[in-house]
């Protein structure tokens, strides 16, 4: 049966893999992204090449007021959502935490945290009404261990492991799945924005093996959506075969 699936952070990456693979089921989608003119060829592509329904936001997920707005303002037909996908979310800077620019702080927090917390908080209570549906929030293993220079990134994505621990209590009177994803090294625009556009720095991050691909983490939401009513996956840690952990790395 078709289901409505809300993804946030679509236009690149795993979000977008997310979308091509959901599509592929037919599923109706609803796609949140920054830049118009990427979503809008996204829905082109998705709707020309499956039968799935495509329902674009331009949306930046930080800002409270714009995302209360989208979703009350969000056709009938497809408010019934049944599986959100909070997936926006980036790194930036790489500094010593003395060195920190406070603006890379305040996008980190503001964008991982809050912005998981505002979409939420506009899609939980349709699911509490109906008694059902599934939240992934895309975490990390920084949300599992602190690197070196990590810092704000990491403790924000400590604070997602957290949040996804809490939904997966509260909200476990009104049987609805709480899954957190927590990929490793993962190539995509991830370094890229790190690295405020330094592509250079941002490649030798996947120098020397093999990294994830945002189509990898796909099939692993798809995988955990699809299990029985029974079944609920809430804890997935995925990287390459190369990598340990966030310290050891395997670069030939």
């Amino acid at each position: 049966m078709a289901k409505i699936i809300c993804i946030t952070g679509a236009t690149s990456g795993i979000g977008r893999a997310c979308a091509v693979k959901f599509a592929q089921d037919n599923h109706q989608l609803i796609l949140i992204g920054r830049r118009t003119e990427r979503l809008t060829a996204l829905k082109a592509d998705l709707e020309s090449s499956t039968e799935s329904k495509v329902h674009t936001v331009t949306l930046d997920v930080r800002d409270r007021s714009a995302v209360k707005q989208a979703f009350e303002n969000l056709p009938e037909s497809i408010k019934r959502i049944d599986v959100l996908i909070n997936n926006a979310g980036l790194a930036a800077g790489r500094n010593s935490i003395d060195e920190g620019d406070v603006d890379d702080w305040d996008r980190m927090i503001d964008t991982n945290v809050k912005g998981l917390l505002y979409v939420s908080k506009s899609v939980m209570p349709g699911m509490v009404d109906r008694q059902s549906g599934h939240i992934f929030n895309i975490g990390s293993t920084a949300g599992k261990e602190t690197y070196l220079n990590g810092n704000v990134y990491c403790a924000s994505k400590h604070a997602v492991d957290s949040l996804t621990k809490a939904m997966r209590t509260d909200l476990l009177p009104h049987g609805i799945k709480v899954t957190g994803i927590c990929p490793g090294l993962a190539e995509t625009e991830f370094s890229i924005v790190r690295y405020h556009g330094d592509e250079d720095k941002a490649k030798s991050v996947y120098d020397g093996f093999t990294p994830l691909y945002g189509e990898d983490i796909a099939e692993i939401i798809h995988f955990a959506s699809e299990r029985p009513a029974h079944v609920c996956m809430n804890d997935i840690v995925i990287t390459p075969t190369a990598q340990a952990s966030s310290f050891y790395v395997n670069k030939s």
